[in-house]
Parts: structure tokens; sequence; C-alpha cells
């Protein structure tokens, strides 16, 4: 027991130290871990939800699919930058989308699939009681389904009401038993939510309501996995040369001009003139750009591997070359990150810890897990709130708004040199 709280704590350490996803935490301290099954699925753990749900039910059906390459197929990286208010906590969070098309869960499955071959149904069912009964009759007849419930409601990551409708991302239930529904979210151990509970979270969000993705049986050649990789660069470039300053490569362009701007109502010396919601702000860019979060990163690394394994199957040696660039992009992504919410600062850096902490019981032990992650989290949510006052009281948080600028402006342009690299590799 002593060895196993040992292992635990240096994994936490890690990850709150580096912005490490779990799985990659536990790679440097103990290896990698063994593959856990659960009645006859294999948890394959996985970096990016989407990405992750694909690959999961690809490799329990037998294909050798990466997922860098279901990433690839769907795209690769995208780009996008939203700072949402809200008035009934004084919060303020902002949204960094880093997946192709992140803000259309449908559209990106069905091009994504479409590519590989795989063959699926999409079932919207608009009641909740007809919506829990399909799901059970997909997952009584061995069909594993790719959902997207909203975390709150999900209740394993122990998110505050303020939260409720605030959204989720797509996981896998593979099996149910009398009153439950068994999930896939990337960790290494079973996640049962109650089935009351499940139907709840599906049905939160109405822009994706209860939407249920079923995946048919595909094992796609090398020829055709080929095809796909051609096809999601071909995409990737094309997305990310586009103008569009909100989901597209200026979004980063725009994000670094608002967070010194003095005039636009939209910008941060604007938006945190009354220092409120600062410190969760400030967290939500080092969740959304870290691994260690609920998502997946900034996934210029995902993007990397994926290029290596496209520069071997279309036989393009410069994407290999390209693959390194976008890891030294990657690093500038963390370097932000670390500025954004730095460890040297101990209120934050025990939200750091906390959040490793949520993060490592979920993943690493699933429901088992839940008693010790909901520890954490009221913990986490207490001293989050503790930062924010603090900063709220501080004469010089504008310190943040300038180095952070000037970091995202780089990045800006190291992704606008590296996407043009990409379009003349794929033209």
């Amino acid at each position: 027991m002593t060895s196993k709280k040992q292992l635990k704590a240096r994994i936490r350490a890690r990850m709150a130290k580096t912005g490490e996803s779990y799985t990659t935490a536990r790679l440097h301290v103990a290896g990698r871990a063994e593959p856990v099954a659960d009645g006859g699925w294999r948890l394959t753990g996985g970096r990016h939800p989407s990405t992750a749900a694909i690959a999961a039910v690809l490799a329990n059906q037998g294909a050798a699919v990466s997922e860098p390459l279901v990433f690839l197929a769907g795209g690769g990286i995208g780009a996008g930058y939203i700072l949402w208010e809200f008035q009934h906590d004084q919060s303020r969070h902002v949204v960094l989308g880093f997946r192709n098309q992140w803000q259309y869960h449908d559209r990106w499955m069905d091009k994504t699939l479409g590519r590989l071959g795989v063959p699926y149904e999409v079932h919207r069912t608009g009641g909740a009681r007809a919506a829990s009964d399909r799901l059970a009759a997909e997952l009584d007849a061995g069909r594993p389904c790719v959902v997207l419930p909203d975390r709150y409601h999900l209740g394993y990551w122990h998110l505050p009401a303020s939260l409720d409708g605030h959204g989720g991302h797509p996981v896998v239930a593979y099996r149910r038993d009398a009153d439950g529904v068994f999930l896939d979210d990337r960790g290494g151990a079973p996640l049962r939510v109650p089935r009351e509970r499940f139907d709840a979270a599906r049905a939160r969000v109405g822009s994706y309501r209860n939407v249920l993705h079923v995946l048919g049986e595909a094992k796609p050649t090398e020829a055709a996995l080929a095809a796909a990789a051609g096809e999601g660069l071909r995409d990737c470039a094309a997305h990310l040369s586009a103008a569009s300053d909100s989901f597209s490569l200026p979004a980063w362009r725009k994000w670094g001009r608002l967070l010194v701007d003095t005039r636009n109502a939209k910008a941060w010396p604007k938006v945190f003139a009354d220092r409120q919601g600062l410190a969760g702000a400030l967290l939500s860019v080092w969740e959304e750009v870290e691994p260690v979060g609920m998502d997946g990163g900034n996934l210029r690394d995902l993007f990397a591997d994926a290029l290596d394994e496209a520069a071997t199957l279309l036989s393009r040696p410069g994407l290999a070359e390209l693959a390194g660039r976008y890891r030294e992009i990657h690093a500038m992504w963390h370097d932000l990150a670390e500025a954004a919410l730095p460890a040297d600062v101990p209120l934050l850096a025990r939200i750091r810890e906390l959040t490793a902490a949520v993060k490592e019981s979920v993943m690493a032990e699933g429901s088992a897990g839940e008693p010790a992650a909901a520890l954490a989290a009221k913990e986490l949510w207490e001293a989050r709130a503790a930062a924010n006052e603090h900063f709220a009281a501080a004469a010089d948080v504008d310190q943040f708004f300038a180095p952070l600028a000037v970091r995202v402006s780089a990045i800006y342009e190291a992704e606008r040199e590296a996407i043009g690299r990409l379009a003349a590799l794929t033209s």
C-alpha cells in the first residue's frame, strides 16, 4: 500500500510540475502500465478525447490504427480563442481550440470516420428515456458507442454547480449493468456512472443532446490509411491558411493583441480591470494548453507524431522534418502555460497540484478513485476561489498580460510559418 501511495504521489508531482498527461507522467515515473480489460473491453488509454474514443473502438475491433493517424485523418490541428464572461459568479474562462473543427463534434466525426472508411450510424433521440433505451440496446448487442455528455453531470470530475451545462468531451460507453453505464475516458480503469446521471449528462447540452455514434467494424489497409493521411494533411493546411480570426491561425494573433489592447471591450486590461476571475482565467489557459487538464492539451505533440507516421506512409521525409518543428512549437505552448500559471507562486502551485490529483485519480483508478478525486476537487475549488480573491486585491496583476502577449504572438508567427511549409509539402 505504501508503495502504491508513493507511486501516485510521484506521478501527481510530475504532472503538476510539467503539465504532462497522466499517461506520460506515469511512463516517466514507472514505465508503461499493463493494459486493463473490463468485461471484454480493453482500456487502451489515449491523449485527446475525440481521437482516443475512435482509436479505442478500432483497437477493440482489432484494427491497427494509431491515435495520431486518427487525429490526422480528421484534419489534425486547429486554432481558436474565446474568452467567456459569466455574470452569475463573476467568472471568466478562456477556451482554446486546438483540433481541426474543434467546435463541431458531428462534422469532425463524420469526416474522420469517412476518411478512415469506418461505417457508422448517428442517432439523435429527443427524449431522455428513448435515448437511454437506444444506448442500452446498442450496448446489449455488443456495439460500443461514442457519446458526448456534460462533464458536470457525469460526476467523476467533481465540478462545481456553476459549470452545469458548460459541455464536455467524447467518451466511449462500452457496457452496462442494471443501473449503470461503463465508460472509457482514456484512463486505465473502468468508470461506472449511474444510468440516471448518465442520461441527464447526455441530455444537458442542447446543441448535441443525446448524440450517439455507433461505429461498425473496419480494418483499413495501409493504402487506405495513406489516403486518409493525405486528405487530412491537405485539410489541415487549407483550414489553418484561412483568414478567420475565430477559427483559424489568426485567432492567436487576435488573442495576443487583446492581451495588451486598452480600447477593445474584450481586451484583457478592460475585462480584468476589476481583477475578478483573473486567477480562474489564467488557470483555464494552463488547463487548456497542458494535457494535465481534462482535454488533451495543445495537441502539437500529437500532430508531430502523426506527421512522423505520415512521412513513412506517404514516403515524404519532409513531413518528418516538419514534425520536429511542431515539437518545438509544442514547447512554446508549454512555456506559455508556465507563464500563465507560474509554479513559483505558492497558491498557484497548489492549484496545479490539486488539478493533477483529480486527473490522476480519475485516470489511474476510475470509479475506485472517486473518493480521492472528490477530496482533491473540493480543495481545488476552494483554492481557486482564494486565488481569485488574492488577485482581485492585488495591484500589479497587469504584469501577466504583456509577457503572455509576447509568447502568443511568437506562437502565431511560428505556426504561420509551419503551416506554410505544410501547404508547400501537400500541394
